[in-house]
């Protein structure tokens, strides 16, 4: 089995189409059965965020998991497969493993070093895990990932000065406000992303009060950011108060009722939502409500971290309103946000980690592969054992028990110590690239049947369930175990743009 990447990110497709595609909830649970039950997938897992829908798979044909994962998830999405197909991207085996790596350690993230993707990799894998699609070897993967993530942010300073998303549009957003109250009142909407100075040193929210919709974990690193960064008020809304209340009392802001919002709106400077509801939270009346109480020409810029989005982009048009989405965001190239060159330093000690979590995983693979072959050698040499003794009590019908056992144990030693010092060689060479020859040249001087390596690799046929649930078919309808007929996939590594 291969590992298959196909999937979209900020990096390839726009906001929209990123929306259409991302998946949660029972809708994420639907997807990941219907990839599991596609021919040549053995098990899966979904990465859907933000920034990212990847679908990861264990395959055993490159192409028809390709187009397998390619069909349901135009499906899914709504989104004619034409239209979706220019915005994939495809990895395959070795490509697959470095990219799941780079992702967990933040280095394909909109904002290079941000860690909230290693908690949505590990929320991925858990979802797949209680669905039943996880497999081992995605599960091995997903462990190597998870510790090379921990690792770029325990052993180097990537994130040292706290970039995230939420830091990066909060110092975007304070940014537009001081540049909007510099310009005077004629100046709000339609200010270019790009062109938005990094805000006011360390503490770029000072003097500036903020409205955090949502009491999610976006909201409880936002409310812990914009403390960080000076902001003078912080209120968060929320249609649980209770939950807003405590999360409020985390950094010593106050809460409010969802209901308020139009009031609450109208008191603050900034406003950051991200809530993960299906519609809008904020709508252009409600922002259009909370400007009568508002002093003309005081500017209110509005940040949407959600996906699907929470603020009505139509608000934007107002006058004095500023709207700043993720597709903002991710157009917007400040050059002296706090971590921005720092991080840069730190970048190549991330790719170190990933390199030397590659070389992990790859000589994990080559392990298991070689396994096989010591525990069949080892069985081999076993029955020709069990084989002599049986012809020689035979032929000696007066040998007593207590001779027949000591002549046993001696073959058995033999046997052992003719046999120690290539299956520990093999052991030893199972990390490197040289395994495979050594093994096959094993199996070759041994005279090692294929079908003896793989009967102790596959299960019986008779316990695999058919399409109808019934056991004795071929093809495998479970995650995580390979239909007998199928050979292994070895097509060339390639990548689509």
């Amino acid at each position: 089995m291969s590992v298959l990447v196909v999937g979209l990110s900020h990096k390839s497709a726009s906001l929209g189409t990123l929306e259409r595609t991302m998946v949660t909830g029972d809708a994420l649970g639907k997807l990941l059965r219907d990839v599991a039950h596609a021919d040549n997938v053995a098990g899966t897992f979904v990465i859907s965020t933000c920034n990212r829908t990847e679908i990861y798979a264990d395959v055993d044909k490159f192409h028809g998991g390709v187009a397998a994962i390619c069909e349901l998830l135009a499906r899914h999405s709504g989104i004619p497969p034409a239209e979706l197909t220019p915005h994939l991207y495809v990895h395959y085996e070795d490509r697959a493993v470095q990219h799941v790596l780079a992702v967990a350690c933040g280095l394909d993230s909109m904002v290079i070093g941000e860690s909230q993707i290693l908690g949505q990799v590990r929320q991925a894998l858990q979802a797949a895990r209680e669905q039943g699609t996880l497999g081992r070897a995605l599960a091995d993967l997903g462990t190597h990932a998870l510790r090379a993530g921990k690792r770029a942010h325990s052993e180097t300073g990537i994130d040292r000065a706290g970039v995230s998303l939420v830091s990066v549009g909060l110092t975007l957003a304070a940014a537009r406000q001081r540049d909007a109250r510099a310009a005077g009142p004629a100046v709000g909407a339609g200010v270019p992303a790009g062109a938005v100075p990094a805000g006011a040193g360390p503490t770029p929210l000072a003097g500036l009060s903020l409205l955090v919709v949502g009491a999610g974990s976006m909201s409880s690193l936002a409310i812990a950011t914009a403390a960080r960064l000076g902001a003078a008020r912080i209120v968060v809304a929320n249609r649980n108060h209770e939950h807003a209340r405590r999360l409020a009392a985390t950094v010593g802001g106050t809460s409010a009722e969802l209901s308020r919002l139009p009031a609450e709106i109208a008191a603050a400077d900034l406003v950051m939502s991200c809530t993960g509801a299906p519609g809008f939270v904020i709508s252009a009346e409600a922002v259009r409500d909370a400007l009568t109480g508002r002093p003309d020409g005081q500017p209110l810029v509005l940040l949407d971290l959600a996906l699907p989005r929470d603020i009505d982009p139509e608000a934007g048009l107002l006058p004095g309103v500023s709207v700043l989405s993720l597709e903002e965001l991710r157009d917007a190239r400040p050059t002296s946000l706090p971590a921005e060159a720092a991080h840069d330093e730190h970048v190549a000690d991330v790719w170190r980690i990933v390199a030397e979590e590659f070389a992990a995983q790859a000589s994990a693979d080559r392990a298991a592969r070689v396994a096989p072959t010591v525990v069949a050698l080892r069985a081999k040499a076993a029955g020709v054992v069990e084989a002599e003794l049986a012809r020689l009590a035979g032929r000696l019908d007066d040998l007593d028990a207590r001779s027949h056992g000591e002549i046993a144990q001696s073959m058995r030693r033999v046997a052992d110590k003719l046999l120690h010092a290539p299956t520990v060689r093999v052991k030893e060479l199972a990390g490197s690239p040289a395994a495979d020859s050594y093994e096959a040249a094993l199996r070759v001087l041994f005279d090692l049947a294929p079908e003896a390596v793989q009967a102790v690799v596959r299960a019986d046929p008779g316990l695999v369930p058919g399409p109808d649930g019934e056991p004795g078919s071929q093809r495998n309808s479970r995650p995580g175990t390979k239909p007998a007929s199928q050979p292994a996939a070895g097509p060339d590594i390639r990548e689509a743009p």
